[in-house]
């Protein structure tokens, strides 16, 4: 795939904006105050929703993907938003797309999102960075501000000033296909990561009001907490399945998270597909209004998953229109839909005007809408600024990559004991193996959501740098790098090397398709180990989303060292294998010994890991130094609303 950036504001765009704003100041009929930058906030909210149709509001509160839209529809209709999904390609769309929402009656700019859950994860040649389980090893807030900064600076590269990311999940059990996109199983982790917030939306400022959502200028971009609440919790582990938890333990495991991205400005929550004690979410009004909307004062707009309406009922849309009151009564502001527009304004218009859904819901609604477009400056800044193509992929960016990539490393096993230790590995060393499915592969080192939904088992998915490609950088020149995928035995003992590295680990996969009951290394990489380290000294780097089965291989390996799912800078890696930085990671989960323990938790009252939470080694240029840990129970947290 490639991307393809102008350098400049092609003339026509300009003119249709200028045109489009001149349709709205000479129409006698509109009341432009709206447009008036110097006017407050809800005096520009007012004088616009005064002016709105019934139509107009219900397409506020629509976001299509763009594969299903054109300019055209959206002069016509004025819908609130746009996305693309998982996997989609755009360049200078996003613009011709605004055009027709400028050049609709009144002129509202429609607000364009993406999924960016580890960095502009949707775009050829952008930073890719960890997933977040490995960012929640770093334990560090301020590499996540610098890394929300970039993502939303390489969003807007591409035109793209909303973003459906973090998710703030708090994973409960790793057989979740979304366990990687969790920072830690304790909410004491996930709080402290919520600072990439203020990276992506920019530092809110000292006199900003409870609640209220808040973007800091061109260069950033509008955040989104995900996915409202509990979707970490699901029973067995299973995607969008239901969280049986008492209020008690909902309030102080999956809801902190939340009271937190709210203080920090947070302008938009979406809604999980999972349940609460047999409730779906999408239809909870009690959480979403009573309880964000109420009690912890959220002013900006909640969004529905993708089809995460039509979800409410099993099979999915077997009732939309049932659906469709539950979840805006609920309390939902703005729908994913993303395909058919014209059954859910239909249905809509039909529910307001029969009462069912009263037209109060719909104002709140639309006001939460505007409130963040203003306060983004939408409508001063509604096109892209092409100023900012130099930041995608930047030579800045990709360092702050590798430095996460080497602060999120969790180094589990250095030798039999502090005086053998393998790590810090010689550069020096006359010939060494690099062997396993995962050394010199960059869609199996970045995992799901990089470049397609599901992400790609390939090499050329994107650019950047493989372990092997850091290894061979790291090392002394004179010293001789044997690359073998897949070595028998024989082979690795026939070649007399001083040491290997074998890199195995997972397939990538996204949401559902990555519930795993048997979280076990897949076969292959399994023989490599057992090739490999069985022949000569190995350490074993496991990519992965989450722990996995090594109890029963453990003995057969010299060093292990989790690095989750690294992205696109696989330097990192050897930036900390051969001693140029220490490694300082630690489990941001609890590794299990086997499945049957599962689901396991710090604090639970049989915790029996074969690594515990907060578990991680440290090295310096002499080796192994510490295996110190801090356990922190989830029940001492003590939120407060």
């Amino acid at each position: 795939m490639k991307l393809r950036l102008i350098s400049s504001v092609p003339i026509v765009g300009l003119v249709l904006v200028f045109a489009s704003l001149a349709m709205a100041v000479q129409d006698p009929t509109i009341n432009t105050r709206y447009m008036d930058p110097k006017q407050p906030m809800n005096v520009r909210i007012k004088n616009l929703m005064d002016q709105m149709t019934v139509e107009e509001k219900i397409a506020q509160m629509v976001q299509l993907d763009r594969k299903v839209v054109s300019a055209e529809l959206m002069r016509n209709y004025s819908f609130g938003s746009l996305l693309s999904g998982g996997g989609s390609v755009w360049v200078d769309m996003v613009n011709d797309f605004q055009n027709g929402s400028l050049s609709s009656r009144l002129g509202i700019p429609m607000i364009y999102g993406i999924d960016a859950v580890h960095g502009h994860n949707n775009v050829y040649k952008a930073t890719i960075f960890p997933h977040n389980v490995g960012l929640g090893a770093t334990r560090d807030s301020d590499l996540m501000k610098r890394i929300g900064a970039a993502t939303a600076a390489e969003a807007r590269a591409t035109g793209i000033p909303y973003v459906f990311a973090p998710c703030i999940a708090v994973c409960r059990d790793p057989r979740w296909g979304r366990c990687y996109e969790s920072y830690s199983e304790d909410p004491n982790v996930v709080r402290q990561m919520t600072d990439i917030i203020l990276g992506l939306q920019g530092e809110i400022p000292p006199n900003s009001r409870k609640g209220v959502p808040y973007v800091g200028g061109k260069d950033k971009v509008v955040a989104c907490a995900k996915h409202f609440v509990g979707d970490g919790g699901t029973k067995n582990g299973i995607n969008m399945n239901d969280t049986i938890i008492d209020w008690h333990g909902l309030l102080s495991i999956h809801m902190p998270a939340y009271y937190d991205s709210i203080i920090k400005g947070v302008s938009t929550i979406m809604v999980s597909y999972s349940s609460w004690n047999g409730v779906k979410m999408h239809a909870n009004r009690n959480l979403v209004t009573n309880f964000l909307k109420g009690t912890l004062r959220f002013r900006g707009f909640v969004i529905s998953d993708w089809q995460g309406v039509d979800k409410i009922t099993d099979p999915q849309h077997a009732n939309y229109s049932d659906s469709v009151q539950k979840a805006i009564n609920a309390g939902i502001d703005m729908v994913m839909i993303p395909l058919n527009h014209t059954e859910f304004m239909s249905i809509m218009t039909s529910h307001v005007n029969n009462n069912v859904i009263p037209m109060s819901r719909i104002d709140d609604a639309v006001k939460r809408i505007l409130r963040v477009k203003f306060s983004m400056g939408l409508f001063e800044n509604p096109m892209a600024d092409y100023s900012m193509v130099q930041h995608l992929g930047s030579q800045a960016h990709r360092d702050l990559a590798r430095e996460a990539v080497r602060k999120s490393l969790v180094l589990l096993k250095n030798g039999e004991n502090a005086d053998t230790p393998l790590l810090p590995l010689s550069k020096n060393a006359p010939k060494i193996l690099v062997s396993g499915s995962h050394a010199n592969n960059l869609g199996l080192q970045c995992g799901g959501w990089t470049i397609t939904w599901q992400g790609e088992s390939s090499n050329n998915l994107t650019s950047g740098t493989t372990i092997l490609n850091g290894i061979s950088a790291a090392v002394d020149p004179s010293t001789e790098i044997v690359y073998n995928e897949s070595p028998d035995a024989e082979y690795v003992k026939a070649n007399n090397f001083s040491y290997a590295v074998v890199v195995v680990g997972e397939s990538p996969y996204a949401e559902t398709k990555g519930d795993n009951t048997n979280l076990t290394i897949p076969d292959s990489g399994l023989s490599t180990i057992k090739n490999v380290c069985g022949s000569v000294k190995c350490v074993v780097v496991l990519i992965s989303g989450r722990p996995l089965v090594v109890g029963p291989y453990l003995s057969s390996m010299d060093a292990l060292v989790a690095a989750w799912l690294p992205g696109s800078e696989g330097q990192g890696v050897a930036d900390v294998l051969f001693g140029d930085y220490d490694f300082t990671g630690k489990l941001p989960r609890t590794w299990f010994k086997t499945v049957d323990q599962l689901p396991m938790n710090v604090g639970d009252e049989h915790y029996d890991p074969l690594f515990p939470f907060g578990f991680g080694l440290s090295t310096n240029s002499t080796g192994a130094i510490s295996t110190s840990f801090k356990f922190v129970s989830m029940y001492y947290v003590r939120a407060k609303y």
